[in-house]
């Protein structure tokens, strides 16, 4: 049974992806992300001015004059949803903590999807696959995949994501565009994201929170990793500390951003303290671009 908090959550997420959907960038969804191709739609009888490349032999030598195959433009596609759900996304300076953002993301892009007769699914992962729902359409089934990720609970869990890929390379056969949506903490996963994204067309979404690009002067903090549980007292005072601080979290951000560029994975980055759907849009139009 939902709680009245969870339900008015989701109505709110419902109302506000949709409105986004509408007015920000109906259209671009389905400009950006085709279908999978070409697929047949008939055999016909051959008419002046037609590609003989497209000449069905067979059926043109049973009925003893030419036929031609049809094909068009197969738009359905499958988007998946791989969703880090591990013990770091439970932080949060701002409005929001990473792991809401992430779902809200999330629910903007399968609406956007469903608006286009798209299917969605989800697989949720923290050091392990926690939760798969195979692809589907309609409204029930996105709200279903916005409730899971806001009803699942954070345990002090670490992040695997060749084991998340793995699992997705398993259960997808056919190509499909997958939005893996993470803050990337983790080990090595360059490898097992290389060989999905030679299947399937792969954007990486960097999940941050303002205080993890730059810490404000608070003095004395003490910090605690979620997801390995050590505890740390920090001087946020100190001047020299902080510059260090931005410094290495610029570094990592940097590095990131130059394996995706070398697997050819197209990667997003959104913040807890800046609206989203700007980067989305941005992003939209970058894709476009290159159609």
């Amino acid at each position: 049974m939902l709680s009245p908090e969870l339900v008015k959550k989701i109505k709110q997420i419902q109302i506000y992806t949709s409105r986004m959907v509408n007015a920000s960038f109906a259209g671009q969804y389905e400009s950006v992300f085709k279908g999978r191709g070409m697929q047949f739609e008939e055999v016909r009888e051959y008419t002046p001015g037609d590609d003989v490349r497209t000449i069905d032999w067979n059926v043109t030598a049973r009925a003893n004059k030419p036929y031609i195959k049809r094909f068009v433009e197969e738009r359905e596609m499958t988007l998946m949803l791989l969703v880090d759900m591990s013990a770091s996304g439970a932080f949060g300076t701002c409005e929001k903590l990473k792991n809401e953002l992430a779902a809200e993301f999330c629910a903007v892009l399968a609406f956007a999807a469903i608006r286009n007769n798209d299917k969605v699914g989800l697989i949720i992962f923290t050091d392990q696959v926690e939760l798969y729902i195979p692809p589907k359409k309609g409204t029930s089934h996105v709200l279903r995949l916005i409730r899971e990720l806001l009803c699942y609970k954070i345990e002090d869990k670490k992040t695997n994501i060749p084991v998340a890929l793995d699992y997705l390379a398993k259960v997808t056969r056919k190509r499909a565009t997958v939005f893996l949506v993470s803050d990337f903490i983790a080990g090595d996963f360059s490898r097992s994201l290389s060989l999905v994204n030679k299947r399937h067309d792969v954007i990486a979404v960097n999940v941050q929170d303002p205080a993890e690009l730059g810490m404000p002067p608070v003095g004395l903090v003490e910090f605690k990793d979620a997801e390995t549980g050590k505890i740390r007292v920090i001087d946020s005072s100190s001047t020299a500390f902080r510059r260090i601080y931005e410094r290495e979290n610029l570094r990592r951000n940097e590095e990131l951003s130059q394996l995706f560029r070398s697997i050819d994975v197209d990667s997003i980055s959104i913040e807890t303290g800046r609206p989203y759907i700007h980067d989305l849009v941005k992003f939209f139009h970058m894709r476009h671009r290159r159609v």
